[in-house]
């Protein structure tokens, strides 16, 4: 992939094969990685979002807009379900989160992984 990937982005993933309540299939994910990270490595670290906003409210959750990120319904960022991918996984570029929602994607991440 020779598209420029950046902290806050928002790409649609193949996520499979999954096990289990892994998040799975194509499916919008939000680039959690450090910019450096996402130059060098060829894999990115991601979490996945979900439209199933009905899900239970985590403190590892946060929502996010369909209008503002051109996606097809309001979502939801599982920062529970963080997982590393080799940017083959990418496919093509929504969005990316306003300053604003990574602040909170910041502190779902600290949540997340007990910081």
């Amino acid at each position: 992939m020779t598209t420029i990937v950046k902290r806050g982005d928002i790409f649609y993933a193949d996520l499979s094969p999954v096990v289990g309540s892994e998040q799975g299939g194509v499916r919008p994910v939000i680039i959690i990685q450090n910019d450096i990270g996402n130059k060098y490595s060829p894999t990115i670290i991601i979490a996945a979002i979900t439209s199933q906003i009905n899900k239970a409210k985590l403190p590892t959750h946060v929502e996010i807009s369909s209008e503002e990120y051109g996606l097809n319904k309001d979502s939801v960022v599982l920062l529970e379900q963080i997982r590393t991918l080799d940017k083959k996984r990418l496919k093509e570029k929504i969005g990316h989160m306003t300053d604003s929602d990574m602040k909170k994607v910041d502190t779902a991440i600290l949540i997340s992984v007990g910081l």
